[in-house]
């Protein structure tokens, strides 16, 4: 019975791993629609979503069962109870990169991004898919040393988030307000999913050293 009892812990692990790469993927082609204004990897991206929440019902369902069936404590409870926060941050994760996609899709046929600002929504997109995939590499190894190097990455997010919004406050800004609106929108959407990611790192650490980090 014990036996079948930290498999399914390990189950639930397992999926958050999966909600991480899931998540990653989705911001991945929802950058690349918002870029090439594509339409059809937009609309995937929104399909998609549906996956993504399933698995995060199922991941919540299978964590609260436990709870319910083998009332655990000490270090499993903490698995649980952790591994529930950290499928609301994945899940949210995919709402963001589900955003994304929407704004690549209100703007069809025409691209959101303006010509100047496009290499830094490219590396927007590659910073926020590097983050979650170390993320899951985080939950899958519980590894601590690795969690503590996604601060550094949110670091490089947040710079690249002050270079939009740079750009938007100058004088000389002439995209328009559509375009600007786009534009912050999309770029509090990349801060976010790379919040989440961090946000799942310090669970990481809380796991393996039972000690909080501090935000």
């Amino acid at each position: 019975m014990r036996d079948a009892y930290h498999e399914d812990l390990d189950a639930i692990t397992d999926r958050l791993v999966e909600l991480t790469s899931l998540t990653g993927s989705a911001m991945g082609r929802a950058t690349t629609a918002l870029l090439d204004a594509d339409l059809t990897l937009a609309e995937a991206v929104i399909a998609g979503d549906e996956v993504i929440d399933a698995v995060y019902h199922d991941t919540e369902a299978k964590a609260f069962d436990l709870l319910a069936r083998q009332q655990p404590v000490a270090g499993d409870l903490r698995i649980l109870v952790t591994s529930l926060r950290m499928v609301a941050d994945l899940e949210r994760s995919g709402d963001l990169a589900l955003h994304v996609a929407k704004i690549a899709r209100r703007r069809y046929p025409n691209s959101a991004v303006p010509q100047h600002l496009r290499s830094t929504i490219l590396e927007m997109g590659q910073v926020a898919q590097l983050i979650m995939s170390k993320a899951g590499d985080c939950i899958a190894n519980r590894d601590a040393t690795l969690a503590a190097e996604l601060e550094t990455d949110d670091d490089a997010m947040d710079e690249l988030h002050r270079t939009l919004f740079t750009s938007l406050l100058d004088d000389e800004w002439t995209d328009g307000i559509e375009a600007a609106i786009d534009i912050t929108l999309a770029g509090r959407y990349y801060e976010r999913f790379a919040d989440h990611a961090v946000s799942l790192a310090r669970r990481v650490v809380y796991l393996v050293t039972g000690e909080r980090v501090q935000s």
